[in-house]
């Protein structure tokens, strides 16, 4: 018999794991005696199953999650969420932002779950002992789009580097977040790779989310790059095609578009909602969110493909990119 104590405020719950050698235990047995509703892999070790006394427990709360634009803008979180609060009484709070201010908010403590875009951020973030417990949640894909009369001739381009390289030649505006989010980040990591230091009246930074840096794009007839699921929910709206696809549409691997999901370290914050973030976790990556996820359309058009349910589990996705014990960060 192994115990494990978790203390959430003034209770301490026991999750006591029996193990005989004698025995096989096949997994799909042991889920079945867990219950479908033991998320997240014990949820934390808190008890919180989809019912009873540890629903209970945690019934009036909420949840504070601090996720990008992307995820809050094209509807997805309250298409899905109801199911959560349903399921615990709970509410969830979230704060819609980029990456990098999501990011921040959770290292000053004010939130429970970070829910982004940018596995370089999300790995220093964990690095420095802020996060735990991340994994894979979905994906999307970025893409270059611009005005039907494409100025610097870059539609239907194979690279996408090319493509900037093309728009910075021909000094066409190029419209940039400017705002440390996801986006902004891979916007970076191109013009990086591309050799190209943006700069000049052609190119344009506005602090804004995607939503804004897609309507002043469009106001001006400039390019810019978006997430694909931002850009379908927004399509109807303005006047910008298209131009460079992403690789779900066959276009570069470099335009991928990976989501994360991790708790709040409570060893650094101690006021995290660690046992209710961590049954969120288990709820968004399980089998029926991920469904609900695939299913979410706009304009009969998926905006996000589930990533969290795997045959083969990729096991990096648990720590910081590059990570082993063998390393100097262990």
């Amino acid at each position: 018999m192994y115990p494990i104590s978790v203390t959430r405020s003034t209770t301490t719950y026991f999750c006591v794991v029996a193990v005989d050698v004698s025995v096989t235990i096949q997994r799909r047995t042991l889920l079945t005696a867990l219950g479908t509703g033991a998320l997240g892999g014990f949820a934390g070790c808190s008890g919180l199953t989809g019912g009873g006394e540890g629903a209970a427990a945690v019934a009036g709360e909420t949840l504070t999650l601090t996720t990008t634009t992307s995820t809050y803008d094209t509807g997805l979180l309250d298409a899905i969420h109801g199911e959560f609060e349903a399921m615990y009484g709970v509410t969830v709070d979230a704060v819609a932002r980029g990456t990098g201010a999501a990011l921040e908010s959770a290292r000053n403590g004010d939130a429970d779950v970070v829910m982004v875009h940018a596995r370089g951020l999300e790995d220093e973030f964990m690095r420095n002992g802020y996060g735990v417990n991340r994994r894979d949640l979905m994906f999307n894909d970025f893409v270059i789009v611009g005005p039907a009369d494409d100025p610097a001739g870059i539609e239907g381009m194979r690279s996408a580097t090319g493509a900037l390289t093309a728009i910075a030649d021909a000094g066409a505006t190029f419209v940039s977040r400017g705002d440390n989010s996801g986006t902004h980040t891979k916007e970076r990591n191109l013009w990086e790779a591309a050799g190209t230091d943006p700069g000049g009246d052609w190119y344009q930074e506005t602090g804004t989310g995607m939503g804004g840096a897609l309507n002043v794009a469009d106001g001006q007839g400039a390019y810019t790059l978006s997430d694909r699921g931002t850009f379908i929910s927004r399509r109807s709206d303005i006047g910008l095609a298209i131009l460079v696809q992403g690789p779900i549409e066959d276009g570069p691997e470099i335009l991928s578009n990976p989501y994360g999901i991790m708790a709040v370290n409570p060893g650094v914050h101690g006021n995290a909602n660690y046992d209710l973030a961590m049954a969120y976790i288990g709820w968004i990556t399980s089998p029926g969110a991920q469904n609900a996820i695939s299913s979410y359309e706009m304009n009969g058009e998926q905006l996000f493909f589930p990533e969290a349910v795997s045959e083969n589990p990729d096991f990096q996705q648990y720590v910081p990119d590059g990570w082993s014990s063998g390393t100097a960060d262990a």
